[in-house]
C-alpha cells in the first residue's frame, strides 16, 4: 500500500496527461499529493520527512507550472527532489554522521556500518544521475517523451536500483546468519565439554 501511495501521484499525472494536457496533469498530480499526505496522516498517524518535502516541491513548482502557465517548473520538479534526497543522504553520512539508510531500515535489515556507508553512497549517486537525466530528457525531447520517460524510465531505473540493493544487502545478510549459526554451532559443541569438566 505505501509503495502504491508513492507512486500515486505520479500514476495520475501520467494517465490525465494522456487525456488532457500537461496542466490539468499537474494540478490532478498535487491534489493526489495532498490527498496522499491526508490519508497517511489519518491512517497511519505519521507522514515521513521526505514526503512532507515531496508535497512542499510539488506545490512550490506545481503551482508555478498553473500560475505561469509554463511546463517548465514540473520538468524541474523531479530534478529537485532527486537533489534534495541526495543531499538529505549525503550531507547526513559525511556531515553529521547519521546514516538514514540506517535509521530507516535497521529495523529490518542488520548488516555492518560499512555495508549502510557504501548503500548511503550509492543512493547519494543515484539521485544526483537520476537528477541529470531528467533535465536531459526535459530539454532535449517534447513534453511527451518526457512524461513517458518519467513514468517508464525513471520508474524503470528506480525498480532497477532497487533491485540490486537487495541482492547486495541479501549477500551480506546471508554472511552474517552464517556467522550467528557458526557461532551458536560452537556454543552447543563447547556445553557437553563442560558438562565432562563438572563431571
Amino acid at each position: 500500500m505505501k509503495a502504491f501511495l508513492d507512486f500515486f501521484p505520479v500514476v495520475l499525472f501520467f494517465i490525465v496527461f494522456k487525456f488532457s494536457d500537461v496542466f490539468t496533469a499537474t494540478a490532478v498530480a498535487i491534489l493526489a499529493t495532498v490527498a496522499q499526505i491526508a490519508w497517511l496522516k489519518y491512517k497511519v498517524g505519521k507522514v515521513e520527512t521526505m514526503q512532507w518535502v515531496s508535497l512542499g516541491v510539488i506545490v512550490v513548482f506545481g503551482g508555478a507550472t498553473l500560475i505561469s502557465h509554463d511546463e517548465t517548473f514540473i520538468k524541474f520538479k523531479p530534478s529537485v527532489l532527486y537533489i534534495i534526497m541526495s543531499l538529505a543522504l549525503l550531507v547526513g553520512e559525511y556531515g553529521f554522521g547519521k546514516n538514514f539508510l540506517k535509521q530507516l531500515m535497521s529495523a529490518q535489515v542488520q548488516v555492518e556500518d560499512r555495508v549502510w556507508r557504501v548503500l548511503v553512497n550509492a543512493w547519494g549517486v543515484f539521485f544526483l544521475g537520476m537528477s541529470a537525466l531528467n533535465l536531459w530528457v526535459a530539454y532535449n525531447f517534447d513534453t511527451d517523451t518526457w512524461v513517458n520517460f518519467k513514468m517508464f524510465g525513471g520508474m524503470g531505473l528506480m525498480f532497477v536500483f532497487v533491485l540490486g540493493q537487495a541482492f547486495y544487502l541479501a549477500k551480506y545478510m546471508k554472511m552474517d546468519e552464517s556467522l550467528d549459526l557458526a557461532a551458536s554451532d560452537t556454543q552447543v559443541s563447547l556445553e557437553p565439554l563442560d558438562q565432562s569438566k563438572k563431571l
